[in-house]
């Protein structure tokens, strides 16, 4: 190609072309704790709250009443550390929410409040330090909706927070309970995206071994919270609620085709809150990438589109993708849209942000 005064460019005279320019790639799903936090047990007069100990450099435990729940490393609490690893793997932003543990929804709630402005408060101060490649998520005391509110208004109106993180259900709601209804109803007014992640897991009893909980139990959860949004008419209500679930949405994708199944055979026992079966919201939620199954992420991808399916990672624990991102990457028979949906347009167009912010 010639220049306007018909000079030869580059390209003609023999000159490398400039590499192209790498893509940039949002993990939606990463967890932060801060480096250290009061002692909750005395804070608040009770036991079951989580304990962070400093055990070597670099290295600490979450200790639950004496006993260890994980090992984490400072790349769970040193931005610097992360910085460093999403640098290593070409991550341009992550997007921080609270490790589950710490929703607290059990605890009396002006307490799980308290607890839930600590780690908003630290979220909030980490994004600041570094704004370009830090978003975040808050955290709210869904055990008492009025607080929940309360805290979800102040993650966003004066926070700058995006939305929030919740679990996939508190005590014995689902999340289509009516008592949460109110919560949906205020993020959706106040443009709040909501990331849904499962937490304590259902049948603890029956899965004391092999890891189930998180292998079978998460996955579960998950299930459940979507087939509850949708029979139960939350997303009917709420047309312009924005809600994603972690972990590719869980086991929904592999129990569709039974839920659809169901509400037509049964319709006496599962249509009974919402007239429209599960297909009609095929696209009006969003999942993360985090499958760990190339042939499931094509599967969510027909289901759903890639711009419903946001890189996800559990970014920084074991049943996470070690590098965001390699998976989409290898996948060979994507197309360069379908690519730059689930790398970084799906999480952008969740969080209501522009790119332009983080380039």
């Amino acid at each position: 190609m010639r220049d306007r005064h018909g000079r030869p460019g580059p390209q003609e005279i023999g000159e490398p072309r400039a590499p192209p320019v790498p893509l940039p790639k949002i993990d939606l799903h990463t967890h932060i704790l801060p480096e250290s936090w009061p002692n909750l047990r005395e804070r608040y007069g009770y036991g079951g709250f989580v304990e962070m100990q400093h055990v070597a450099p670099c290295r600490a435990q979450l200790i639950v009443d004496g006993k260890v729940f994980r090992e984490v490393e400072d790349n769970c609490w040193e931005p610097k550390t992360r910085l460093e690893d999403c640098d290593r793997d070409g991550v341009t932003v992550q997007v921080l929410s609270t490790v589950p543990v710490m929703f607290s929804y059990w605890a009396q709630p002006t307490h799980a409040h308290d607890l839930s402005k600590l780690l908003n408060d630290h979220i909030a101060w980490v994004v600041a330090t570094n704004p370009k490649r830090f978003i975040g998520l808050g955290t709210v005391p869904l055990q008492a909706p009025d607080l929940a509110v309360a805290e979800l208004e102040r993650c966003v109106l004066d926070l700058g927070l995006p939305g929030i993180q919740i679990g996939t259900h508190v005590n014995d709601w689902n999340l289509d309970a009516p008592e949460l209804f109110p919560v949906f109803a205020r993020a959706e007014e106040l443009g709040a995206a909501i990331f849904v992640h499962p937490w304590e897991m259902l049948a603890p009893e029956r899965m004391r071994k092999y890891w189930l909980p998180w292998l079978i139990g998460m996955p579960t959860e998950s299930a459940i919270a979507i087939a509850s949004l949708l029979f139960g008419g939350v997303l009917e209500r709420l047309p312009r609620l924005r809600i994603c679930f972690a972990h590719g949405g869980g086991s929904f994708a592999g129990i569709l085709g039974r839920l659809e199944h169901g509400f037509a055979a049964r319709p006496d026992l599962v249509a009974v809150a919402n007239p429209h079966p599960p297909s009609k919201y095929l696209g009006r939620f969003w999942v993360d990438s985090l499958t760990h199954d190339p042939d499931l992420l094509r599967r969510l991808i027909a289901l759903f589109g890639a711009n419903r399916i946001a890189l996800g990672s559990d970014y920084p624990f074991p049943l996470g993708e070690d590098r965001p991102g390699t998976m989409i990457e290898g996948m060979t028979d994507l197309s360069p849209d379908e690519r730059d949906w689930l790398l970084f347009r799906t999480a952008l167009e969740f969080l209501d942000r522009p790119l332009s912010a983080y380039l």
